[in-house]
């Protein structure tokens, strides 16, 4: 059998093994999953090429699950011992500990962030990648959210959200924050948008 036909028989049971996963935790914790299934390659990719590689610090992810999104941040060129990521599940704490061996795994509750990170940052993040469900929680904890965001990262830093609704996450119209969004990436299943928030 060829190389690349192995390669490709290899790579179906590692995504289905996710899924699986996935759908494990959302039936026992609903609204602590960000999604039923991992998020798709087309929505992961989006939210990477926010990231900015010629920076050097931290690049902080918010409810990783398996790896979907950090898998893309990897091939977009973003060294795993930068990576940060909190996340709240243990089950997915010890696989991402397996997948990715040389980033920092912090099992924690990321919309308690300050007190999560505080002897874990030692400069400050060059990007928040969150694959939280933000809009299973009131706004003022998604406010809360983005302000500590905010705090932990450098100037001008990107916060990346992905949401499923069509309404923005967080406002649009925060004093000192710019916001964009990415057109709608139908390729996700549900379609789904990201959006980036800046602290001017």
């Amino acid at each position: 059998m060829p190389l690349h036909s192995s390669a490709r028989t290899l790579k179906k049971p590692l995504r289905l093994d996710d899924e699986v996963r996935f759908l494990r935790s959302w039936i026992d914790k609903p609204l602590h999953m960000g999604a039923v299934m991992p998020s798709g390659k087309a929505l992961a990719r989006t939210m990477a090429q926010y990231v900015d590689n010629d920076t050097t610090g931290p690049v902080i992810e918010l409810g990783p699950g398996t790896g979907a999104i950090t898998s893309a941040l990897v091939a977009h060129g973003v060294d795993q011992k930068r990576l940060v990521l909190v996340e709240f599940n243990p089950t997915f704490c010890a696989l991402l500990r397996e997948r990715y061996p040389q980033a920092t795994i912090v099992q924690g509750d990321a919309y308690a962030l300050r007190d999560t990170l505080w002897d874990v940052l030692k400069e400050p993040a060059s990007a928040v990648v969150s694959g939280l469900p933000l809009v299973t929680k009131p706004m003022l904890t998604r406010l809360k959210l983005i302000r500590d965001a905010f705090t932990a990262m450098s100037p001008n830093a990107p916060f990346v959200q992905f949401t499923y609704s069509v309404a923005p996450p967080i406002p649009k119209s925060l004093p000192g924050v710019s916001t964009e969004a990415s057109e709608r990436i139908w390729m996700n299943l549900p379609p789904a948008r990201v959006w980036v928030y800046r602290k001017r």
